[in-house]
């Protein structure tokens, strides 16, 4: 995760500071969400958090196999926020998972 356009340095940069102790694979797929093409009329902080819940969330929760079970997205969100505060705080993150937070999906 070298070089790149300035955004894609901001990214990093922003990515490091949130999540010092983000495992590599997981960091780079947070990166790619967070530049993806709708998100880039977001600061890149705002951007970098989007993608990092909406990747915690389908890739380390059960929130998708909730919502084939048939609870709405509020409901399958409150089931998983522990789970990925639990996660954010082992990835060295100081904030947390709130109601409000937007979806990158």
């Amino acid at each position: 995760m070298a070089g790149g356009t300035k955004r894609q340095k901001e990214m990093r940069k922003v990515l490091r500071a949130l999540l010092p102790r983000v495992p590599m694979s997981d960091a780079e797929a947070i990166l790619t969400l967070a530049l993806a093409g709708h998100l880039r009329h977001l600061p890149p902080s705002i951007a970098v958090w989007q993608a990092t819940t909406s990747h915690i969330r389908h890739e380390h929760t059960d929130y998708d196999a909730l919502l084939d079970d048939g609870y709405d997205r509020d409901a399958a969100r409150y089931f998983v926020a522990g789970e990925m505060n639990d996660l954010l705080r082992g990835w060295g993150c100081n904030r947390e998972v709130q109601s409000e937070d937007s979806p990158v999906e």
